[in-house]
This record gives C-alpha cells, sequence and structure tokens, in this order.
C-alpha cells in the first residue's frame, strides 16, 4: 500500500508539472496584462517600467520557474488587476466555491442514488420512466441555460429565492460560511440545484446501469436461491457491487463540480474562484488564470488518490490481488 501511495504522489507531482507547463505557456497569448493595467494612454515608459516590475522582459523559462518555486511555497505572485497576493485571492474565494460545490455534490448523490436504484428494480413502471425522462432533460439542457430558467421561476416569478450573491455569511477563522444563517442556506439553494442537475442524472443512469448488469449475475441468482429476502438480495449484495464504478465516476465528478463551477458562479453572482477566473480571464491576470488551473488540477489529483484508496475499502477483489500478486 506505501509503495503504491508513493507511485501516485510522483504521478501526481509530474501531472503538477505539465499543467503548469501548459496553463502558463497558453496564457501568455491572452493578452497583454500592461496594456489592461495601464490603459491606452500610457507612455512606452510607463509600459517599460511597469513590465520591468513584473518581470515580464524575463525569459520564459525565467518566468516559469519562478513561477513553479513560488507555486511549491503556496505563493502564485500578485495579482496584475488587483496588485494583491493571488494567494490571498484564492483564500477568500475557496470557502465559497467548495460550499457550493459540495452541497451540489451531497444533492447529486443523495438524489442520484436512490432514484438510479429505484429505476432499476422498477423498470417499466411509470414512475421510473418519469425519472428517465428528467434525466434526459438534465442532461440535454446547458447549466446557464437551467440557471437562467430558475432564476425566472423562483427569483422573478414566485419570488421565493434570491436570485444572485451569497447572502450572509459568519467568519470561523479565515474561512465564512453561509450555512449558519437562513438567508446564506436560501442562496445557496438555486445555484446547488443548477450545478448539481448534471451530475445527478449521470450519476442516476450509472447506478441503473450497473444495478440492471449486477441482479443478471450468477451470485445474485444463487441468493435468490438460497432464499434470502429481495432486501438482502437488492441492497446487501447488488447495490454493494454496483458501488465500485460509482466511487469512481462521484470522484471524478466531485472535482469536474468544482472546476466546472465557473459557470454556475457567473450565472448567480457567486463570489467564488470561478467568478474570480472569468475577470481574470477579461483583464489578462496571469498570475491568477494559471494559479486557478493549478489549483483545479491539484483537485483532480487528490481526489483520483481518494478514490484509488477508496476501492481497497469497497471491493475486497482488489486487495486479494495485489495480496497475490505481492506474493
Amino acid at each position: 500500500m506505501l509503495a503504491f501511495v508513493i507511485r501516485r504522489l510522483i504521478q501526481a507531482t509530474l501531472v503538477m508539472l505539465v499543467v503548469a507547463f501548459v496553463s502558463f505557456s497558453l496564457f501568455q497569448y491572452v493578452g497583454d496584462p500592461v496594456l489592461a493595467m495601464l490603459g491606452q494612454d500610457a507612455t512606452p515608459e510607463q509600459r517599460a517600467d511597469l513590465r520591468r516590475d513584473l518581470g515580464l522582459e524575463q525569459p520564459f523559462y525565467v518566468q516559469f520557474g519562478r513561477f513553479v518555486g513560488n507555486a511549491a511555497q503556496g505563493e502564485f505572485g500578485l495579482s496584475y488587476r488587483q496588485g494583491r497576493k493571488v494567494s490571498t485571492l484564492l483564500r477568500e474565494r475557496l470557502p465559497a466555491t467548495l460550499e457550493l460545490s459540495f452541497a451540489a455534490a451531497v444533492l447529486a448523490l443523495c438524489i442520484g442514488i436512490p432514484m438510479g436504484v429505484y429505476t432499476a428494480l422498477r423498470r417499466g413502471g411509470f414512475l421510473a420512466n418519469v425519472f428517465l425522462a428528467l434525466s434526459l432533460i438534465g442532461v440535454s439542457l446547458p447549466t446557464f441555460l437551467i440557471g437562467i430558467l430558475l432564476i425566472l421561476t423562483f427569483a422573478v416569478l414566485l419570488g421565493w429565492l434570491p436570485s444572485y450573491g451569497r447572502g450572509a455569511t459568519a467568519s470561523l477563522g479565515w474561512w465564512t460560511t453561509g450555512l449558519t444563517s437562513i438567508d446564506g442556506l436560501r442562496h445557496l439553494v438555486l445555484p446547488s440545484i443548477t450545478l448539481c442537475l448534471f451530475q445527478m442524472t449521470l450519476i442516476m443512469r450509472l447506478v441503473r446501469s450497473e444495478m440492471l448488469e449486477v441482479l443478471r449475475t450468477d451470485y445474485i441468482k444463487f441468493a435468490r436461491a438460497r432464499g434470502l429476502s429481495d432486501r438482502a438480495i437488492h441492497f446487501g449484495h447488488a447495490l454493494k457491487n454496483t458501488l465500485v464504478p460509482v466511487i469512481t465516476i462521484a470522484g471524478l465528478q466531485l472535482g469536474a463540480i468544482i472546476a466546472f463551477a465557473i459557470i454556475t458562479e457567473t450565472v448567480f453572482q457567486w463570489p467564488g474562484m470561478g467568478l474570480l477566473f472569468i475577470q481574470a480571464v477579461q483583464s489578462a491576470d496571469i498570475p491568477i488564470m494559471a494559479a486557478y488551473l493549478c489549483l483545479i488540477a491539484l483537485v483532480f489529483v487528490v481526489i483520483n488518490l481518494i478514490v484509488d484508496l477508496l476501492y481497497f475499502a469497497v471491493d475486497p477483489r482488489l486487495r486479494m490481488d495485489r495480496a497475490t500478486s505481492s506474493h
């Protein structure tokens, strides 16, 4: 197990270096940050001075080496647009993004898994067909359109929920949360539903297909021949073996939720990292853009490692295979 973890950490380090190189290379061509900061009326001398202060006159490999060295220490330089440390800006926006992402992930799992089990066990039923039809809508509609429709329905027409912002928050050290107030929870409802719909339908369809496949296996037939109850077969045997691919997809989708919360945060003006990234793109703020992509890549790497470790807890066959190979 230790050798496996060490090997994955080495792979993760190589992945992070590649992501840092690609992102830093691409963002050299998104625009001139000096022009965005000083405007069209700046003199050539002012632009040259600012470029020298930012270190942009140095060769690419020098800039990239400085970026990697600072990133390894948790520092990503100064924001060209705001003049503040990028690490400070990300730390301020990180709680909002994680709060929204984990709320969406919990909704997707708590609703998608039961719906998938129900549609597999009651296939052909009216309610199961309704769930499948709704899943097609959730997969087909783009996220921004779902958000706009929810705002139109529940914020504009009915006036039940707020349409933008995070609401009242409480500070717990450097961490801020809106889960401690009714206003914060009301602001969280529409964005979390918007963000979870695609993942929920994906999990529901995956659970349904895997559950149907498991129910056709020989050991399920043997369990029925032994006289086990349907409840024991469905939830004690079939569902447990269905969860192995679900863990994989759920883990990757959690990373996708965090990465692609950009659209939801933009629609609802949610003050998270995604909205900060969009603002950085508009002003060619290269340090923020590169730091954001590196942070998202780190999230995916950590989640993949956790998912691989969870395999051993869920599927005993993997433990047996590894023990056999070690002998």
